[in-house]
């Protein structure tokens, strides 16, 4: 299953019991934190299966012509934005997005407000060319219905490349790193073992991958389990297994 299937399955809110928290709140705290950080900020809402762009300076910066402000977008994920993003730093957020969710929804329901996300990711800008950016991730969840409402996520133009964590779970709260994952796919990995990574990212079966790399579909699947036991061995969380089934 693609990740981002999972990750759909996961997300959204298909449960009867519809959650009564006001949206239009929520959207105010975004636009402010657009207003107030210089970041481009992505409200999504996981009842209404919508996500709200809401643009600063950072988004002309990346190019993206938003003329509305917030530009809403009839699905929890924001295209163009994600489009931006390196494949492979792609890929990654999207199995630390799950690896957030698993973590949360394994908590008591009381302390979930007390843990975000942190991480750098490469985004192409005006020209084409990659820029460091710093992305951060809230998810809100329901007193109504105990479901995940709304994710709250903030790219700022990174200031120093070497600044910024690859990627942790923070406790806000706290003040104490929970997960620190400094996992290098490149050191990890063989080249071929690399691009049906790339792949599976995009979404690609693997009868799909073996026609492109033109290999058989054994071999993709011996590399398919290569790459699951390799992360394994590395003390990656459940999480990367469960992405690539």
């Amino acid at each position: 299953m693609e990740i981002r299937e999972q990750l759909n399955d996961q997300l959204l809110d298909k449960t009867s019991k519809k959650c009564l928290l006001d949206s239009e709140i929520y959207k105010q705290r975004a636009l402010m934190y657009s207003q107030m950080e210089g970041a481009i900020s992505v409200l999504s809402d996981m009842q209404a299966d919508k996500s709200y762009l809401y643009k600063s300076g950072a988004a002309s910066e990346l190019g993206l012509n938003c003329k509305e402000n917030p530009v809403e977008i009839d699905s929890i994920w924001e295209e163009e934005m994600l489009k931006k993003i390196h494949p492979d730093d792609r890929l990654k957020k999207y199995i630390h997005e799950l690896r957030f969710f698993k973590l949360l929804e394994s908590m008591n329901k009381e302390i979930r407000t007390d843990y975000s996300v942190v991480s750098k990711i490469r985004m192409a800008d005006k020209n084409g060319e990659y820029k460091w950016v710093k992305h951060r991730m809230f998810y809100t969840y329901s007193p109504y219905n105990g479901k995940l409402r709304f994710a709250l996520c903030l790219y700022n133009i990174a200031l120093e490349m070497s600044s910024i964590p690859e990627f942790l779970i923070i406790n806000m709260a706290k003040g104490e790193v929970i997960v620190k994952d400094r996992l290098d796919y490149k050191s990890i990995l063989s080249p071929r073992e690399l691009e049906v990574l790339k792949w599976i990212g995009e979404g690609y079966a693997s009868k799909q991958i073996a026609d492109i790399l033109s290999i058989s579909i054994n071999t993709v699947s011996r590399h398919r389990q290569n790459i699951l036991e390799k992360l394994k061995v590395k003390n990656s969380t459940q999480a990367f297994k469960d992405s690539f089934y």
